[in-house]
C-alpha cells in the first residue's frame, strides 16, 4: 500500500508544480474580488477545478444566486462525471464505495488523464498518491496567491492574475490549430459571451457562461454531428 501511494504521489509531482503556478493566479484574482484568503484557500481545497472556481468566484463577486452558481458549476464540471465514469473501468476490485467517493473528489482533466494511462488496474493507495501532491500544489499556490494579492500593488496584481487565463488559452489553442470544428465552437461561444455581456449586461456571470456554453454546444452538435465510427476511434 505504501508502496502504490509513493509511486502515486511521484507521479503526481509534474501535476503538482503546473497547479502550484496556476492557482497562484487563481489566489490573486480571488483577493481582486474582495474575497479574504482564508475563503480562497477554502475554496481551492474543496474545489480541484480552475474553470469552474474561476467562474464561481465571478457569481460570488457579481452576487449572483445560489440556483446560478450550481447551473454554472454542473455545465462547467459535467466532463468529470464522464471522466469518472470511463475511469471506473480500470479501478482495481478493491475499489468500495467509500474509496470511489473518496477518488472522485480529485479527478481532474490532468489526473484523469494519467490516471488512464496507467497499464495495471488503479488501486486506492495510488490514486490517493496520485491526487494528494496536486491537492498540495493547488491549495498551497492558493495561498501564497492570495497572500501576494494583498502585499504586492495593483498594478503587479493585475498582470500576475492573466496567467490564469493563460492557460485556458493553452488548453484550447492545440486542439482549435487541429480541428476547424472545435475552432468554430470556441469563437461562437466566444462571441455569444461577449453579446450577452454588451446587450444583456444584467444577465450574470454565471448565466451567460451557462447559455453560451449550452447554445455553442447544440449549434456545434446539429452542424457537425458525430458519426458512429468516428465516435468508436
Amino acid at each position: 500500500m505504501k508502496k502504490d501511494f509513493t509511486r502515486g504521489m511521484r507521479h503526481g509531482i509534474p501535476i503538482m508544480l503546473g497547479y502550484l503556478s496556476v492557482s497562484f493566479g487563481f489566489g490573486i484574482l480571488a483577493i481582486q474580488k474582495n474575497l479574504s484568503i482564508l475563503a480562497a484557500v477554502g475554496i481551492s481545497v474543496t474545489n480541484l477545478t480552475s474553470a469552474g472556481q474561476v467562474a464561481g468566484v465571478g457569481v460570488i463577486a457579481a452576487g449572483g444566486s445560489l440556483i446560478e452558481m450550481i447551473l454554472c458549476q454542473i455545465v462547467i464540471n459535467l466532463r468529470y462525471s464522464l471522466m469518472s465514469l470511463s475511469l471506473s473501468q480500470k479501478l482495481d476490485s478493491s475499489f468500495t464505495l467509500p474509496h470511489r467517493l473518496i477518488a472522485a473528489y480529485g479527478v481532474t482533466d490532468e489526473i484523469f488523464a494519467l490516471a488512464s494511462t496507467q497499464p495495471e488496474p488503479l488501486k486506492p493507495a495510488y490514486m490517493y498518491g496520485l491526487i494528494f501532491t496536486p491537492f498540495i500544489g493547488w491549495s498551497a499556490g492558493t495561498l501564497l496567491g492570495a497572500t501576494a494579492g494583498n502585499l504586492l500593488p495593483t498594478s503587479v496584481t493585475t498582470a500576475m492574475s492573466l496567467m490564469l487565463y493563460g492557460m485556458f488559452i493553452a488548453i484550447i489553442i492545440p486542439p482549435a490549430k487541429k480541428s476547424r470544428r472545435i475552432l468554430f465552437v470556441i469563437l461562437l461561444s466566444a462571441s455569444f459571451s461577449v453579446l450577452l455581456k454588451f446587450l444583456l449586461p444584467m444577465i450574470g456571470d454565471g448565466f451567460a457562461v451557462i447559455i453560451a456554453a449550452l447554445v455553442s454546444s447544440m449549434i456545434a452538435a446539429a452542424l457537425f454531428p458525430v458519426e458512429e465510427k468516428e465516435a468508436s476511434e
